[in-house]
């Protein structure tokens, strides 16, 4: 991915975007969604092969991230994908049965290396960082 570049100066932006994405989703949801719509303004919509990349890249360098922690993976996500100019949807949603949060991010209102049911997760937060419009309480 060349536009991500390589080496050291990746690995040090994608632990920037973890330590980062550790302290925002730790925060309030009305200041973590303020968060993800600010991180977005300027930016250009992220492609799905940058977006797969980056949250490849924080599962590889997070154990959190791979396993439980979806929130600080799919804010990490965000982060990084930022850092190369350009920014992923940013979603959180459930589903009743059972019962299950998770937050996740999408382009071009496709998730991004999530199983097929998160689509039909109903969404609490929808943040499309670009344009910056939050919606809540809809059908993915």
């Amino acid at each position: 991915m060349s536009r991500t570049g390589s080496g050291e100066l990746s690995r040090m932006r994608s632990r920037l975007a973890i330590a980062l994405s550790r302290l925002v989703c730790r925060m309030p949801p009305n200041v973590l969604v303020s968060i993800v719509r600010a991180i977005g303004r300027g930016a250009e919509p992220a492609t799905d092969e940058l977006a797969a990349r980056a949250r490849a890249v924080i599962c590889d360098l997070s154990r959190r991230c791979a396993g439980e922690g979806c929130v600080q993976l799919s804010i990490a996500v965000v982060f990084l994908c930022r850092m190369y100019g350009s920014v992923p949807d940013w979603r959180t949603g459930f589903s009743f049965s059972p019962f299950v949060a998770h937050a996740w991010v999408e382009v071009g209102g496709r998730p991004i290396g999530e199983s097929p049911e998160v689509s039909d997760y109903f969404v609490a937060h929808a943040v499309n960082a670009v344009s910056g419009g939050v919606r809540t309480g809809e059908r993915s």
